[in-house]
């Protein structure tokens, strides 16, 4: 199986959210190519805190990887591939950088 797509997703207590808001804006302004989605200030579908999606193509994962070792501050990041499936994409699929994050994997049971 080869990847095409990642999420990054970063975390941050809300009293942090200026912290990440910072972050995110030095990531803007470097790599203009990275889709950043909205910043939360409440947990967000399996998200237990507030978060931020970035996405990433498999051509830029390691750049982006050694970015968030060398620019997260302290804040959690919680990585997972993008297949289609999210159960698995949330479960098998993962790493994380700082604190570990219990998910609300809840909202992908199947009736």
């Amino acid at each position: 199986m080869t990847f095409k797509n990642y999420h990054f997703h970063l975390y941050y207590p809300v009293e942090m959210i200026e912290k990440a808001k910072n972050i995110l804006d030095k990531l803007k302004q470097e790599k203009e190519d990275i889709q950043i989605g909205t910043i939360w200030d409440k947990p967000v579908g399996p998200h237990p805190v507030g978060s931020c999606q970035i996405k990433i193509t498999d051509k830029n994962f390691y750049e982006m990887i050694e970015w968030f070792f060398i620019n997260r501050q302290g804040l959690s990041l919680f990585i997972h591939a993008d297949t289609g499936d999210d159960h698995i994409d949330h479960t098998d699929y993962v790493l994380w950088m700082g604190k570990e994050y219990k998910l609300n994997l809840d909202i992908f049971k199947k009736d």
